[in-house]
């Protein structure tokens, strides 16, 4: 079975996709990432994947990008864009195609059954009058289990939560959980520290990993941010606080949202803010929550 990333220099990263600005929610995740991978010695990676083209929004990643220098987060490495990955995306399926560990299926989503979990219907051919639309991932009938770095023990089956599930999109396009798998191993990644919405896609990613022989990076899941509402903030939350809070306080308050003890004087800076966070981190006291409602001024 390939192994986990040995404990050695660290690299992480943050990977948003440019479907709109950069909000409160995916400012947690730079924070988080950016921070655990410096306090490790390590570098911070920063990649834009932008393989959705219906959903991006015009001049999104050069927004995004320009956000997080104001908060003073910068790539270690050039910005990677996903979109340039298209041939490794593709000469992956195939190693996957060509070892009996994938297969076309030619099921819309409106042949899904309710519970979402995909029946099978084409794994051992395509029935008579189907086409081939997307490709799928066999699952394996043993849970993944991993230990996350926050939330701690994770074992998931898939098989009975979403069974065989798609890699290649019927657009001709990678599916998210293949091109980040592909991406995440290009780029050395040792370590993802992300929102803990994406828990269910890691347990989908450590299968692809296992099946194309790939190392698994060390995961941790922070909470994320819910309004009063008890919705996940997103790019279209109206409320965010990001345009309209000067970046040494919104920084301030994700490290406190983040379980670590920031000091709010009124003369911290953002680069003071900086200092005690990389003097002070600690993974351990994230809480293991899974969302948290936000409150300005934590």
């Amino acid at each position: 079975m390939p192994q986990d990333h040995p404990r050695t220099a660290t690299t992480g990263r943050f990977a948003p996709s440019p479907t709109g600005d950069l909000h409160f929610g995916s400012l947690l995740a730079a924070v988080a990432s950016y921070t655990q991978a410096k306090v490790s010695g390590g570098q911070w990676l920063l990649r834009i994947e932008d393989i959705d083209p219906p959903r991006e929004v015009s001049g999104s990643a050069e927004r995004i990008v320009a956000d997080l220098q104001r908060f003073g987060l910068r790539s270690d490495r050039p910005v990677l864009h996903q979109s340039t990955r298209i041939t490794a995306h593709r000469d992956a399926l195939q190693e996957l195609l060509d070892r009996g560990l994938a297969y076309w299926c030619g099921c819309s989503r409106s042949q899904l059954p309710h519970s979402g979990i995909y029946p099978g219907t084409c794994r051992n051919g395509l029935p008579a009058g189907k086409r081939r639309r997307v490709v799928r991932l066999k699952v394996a009938a043993e849970p993944v289990r991993f230990t996350d770095e926050v939330q701690g023990e994770v074992t998931a089956s898939l098989q009975q939560t979403v069974g065989d599930f798609v890699i290649w999109r019927a657009d001709g396009l990678p599916a998210y959980q293949l091109a980040v798998v592909v991406d995440d191993a290009f780029q050395q990644i040792t370590e993802v520290v992300r929102g803990a919405d994406l828990l269910a896609s890691t347990v989908r990613q450590i299968q692809l990993q296992r099946s194309l022989g790939l190392l698994t990076p060390r995961y941790a899941h922070h909470p994320i941010a819910v309004g009063a509402d008890g919705r996940k903030l997103s790019k279209s939350t109206s409320s965010d606080p990001i345009r309209a809070t000067p970046p040494a306080s919104l920084l301030q308050t994700a490290l406190r949202f983040l379980g670590q003890p920031c000091p709010s004087e009124a003369g911290l800076d953002l680069d003071g803010t900086w200092r005690w966070a990389l003097d002070n981190w600690s993974l351990s006291r994230v809480p293991r929550q899974l969302e948290i409602p936000l409150r300005m001024g934590l």
